[in-house]
């Protein structure tokens, strides 16, 4: 990785649907995915506003008969010229993400989603057959599972560096939130709008990421059951939740906590991940992305530092600038849009050992992260309550 060679055999042909100007995770979604040449933007539906989107993909430097009004047209058109697009990412409000992405699906595209995916676990589980059945790769961003210390705590829990796991602390829980922002920022105002949001808001936003990631470190571990208490501290957010504490037991027997939260006043971003082991625990926080912290009992504790030689090999292959230079969020990105061309490739000419061997936020994370919430909301929606994990 660290010497930039194409991994695929020619740029996927790709489009964008939302993602235009002043969106900032359009940007990011740009920037991860036309880093290493594995994808080449063509065509667009960036604006609810068909002319200011037009605008805006000409800017891009797209032909302007590729610049479409709306998903729905693109697909079509794309699907009727021999240059069609191959791929499409979704970076739309949260309710229209089943729609397009199912209406991808059926044009034979690869798709890769902003979260949640979908609204249901009925919704996520269709969406996860339709892929199955084209043949097609659905990525779903949970861009902080790129950084290549997560891949490196995957491994030393592999090796049973930790021991048995017996806790699994987790948070994302920042303060800029804290008052209601909304009032102001268009941004934020739909995030706290059930129409268009969906049954949660701090859950599915920041809690799905911790989530996420204990999945990529502790595959094996399974959610048996688990409580939530939410709550509206801004109250005009209700029903909606700014705030969340979810308990969870894991078919081991190990103990887990997600705190989910918008605000938490003061802290910049909040995302931290401990799990702790019978003989170790490891600590990861996205605000220093490029340290590990690694405490064995009775011994110093230790930092492993991104990009050195004593990581797995696993951690460095996703390494891009060496050790001592700080890296962050644009490169984790690029290393998930990195494993989504690879798969999407693989997917295209029937490789599934290639697949199979190849760990990335696909449909399946995507469904399980609707589920999640899912049983969240039905555990506070009944006062807080241990629920069966469904």
């Amino acid at each position: 990785m660290i010497h930039g060679e194409r991994k695929t055999a020619a740029p996927i042909r790709w489009a964008m649907v939302g993602g235009g100007r002043g969106s900032q995770i359009g940007y990011i979604h740009r920037s991860a995915a036309l880093r290493d040449r594995h994808f080449e933007l063509v065509a667009g539906a960036f604006d609810l506003d068909p002319e200011r989107g037009r605008a805006f993909g000409a800017e891009l430097g797209l032909e302007a008969g590729r610049c479409y009004p709306d998903h729905a047209t693109m697909f079509a058109e794309e699907a009727a010229r021999p240059d069609g697009i191959r791929a499409v990412s979704v970076a739309t409000p949260n309710n229209t993400h089943y729609a397009i992405t199912k209406a991808a699906l059926e044009h034979g595209l690869h798709v890769v989603c902003e979260k949640p995916l979908c609204f249901t676990t009925a919704e996520a589980l269709e969406l996860a057959d339709l892929a199955r059945a084209r043949g097609r790769i659905v990525g779903v961003t949970y861009g902080y599972a790129g950084h290549q210390l997560i891949e490196q705590a995957s491994a030393m829990v592999a090796r049973g560096d930790l021991g048995e796991i017996r806790l699994v602390n987790l948070q994302f829980a920042h303060g800029f939130h804290s008052e209601a922002v909304e009032l102001e920022n268009p941004a934020t105002r739909w995030r706290v709008d059930p129409r268009f949001a969906g049954p949660s808001y701090v859950l599915g936003d920041v809690g799905t990421h911790p989530f996420y990631i204990s999945e990529v470190i502790l595959p094996h571990l399974k959610v048996k059951r688990l409580l939530c208490a939410r709550q509206s501290f801004v109250r005009s957010r209700a029903p909606l939740e700014d705030n969340a504490v979810t308990l969870m037991e894991y078919d081991n027997g190990a103990f887990g906590t997600v705190w989910s939260s918008a605000v938490n006043a003061g802290s910049m971003h909040g995302q931290k991940v401990r799990i702790t082991g019978a003989k170790a625990s490891l600590e990861w926080w996205d605000e220093r992305p490029n340290q590990l912290s690694f405490e064995v009992q009775g011994e110093p504790a230790r930092i492993l530092e991104r990009g050195m030689p004593y990581l797995h090999p696993e951690a460095l292959a996703d390494d891009r600038i060496g050790g001592g230079h700080p890296e962050g969020l644009f490169e984790a990105w690029s290393n998930l849009y990195d494993r989504f061309a690879i798969a999407m490739e693989a997917s295209d000419r029937g490789d599934t050992a290639r697949l199979a061997a190849l760990r990335y936020p696909d449909i399946a994370a995507g469904v399980e992260g609707v589920r999640w919430v899912e049983n969240c909301v039905r555990s506070a929606d009944r006062g807080g309550v241990w629920v069966d994990y469904e």
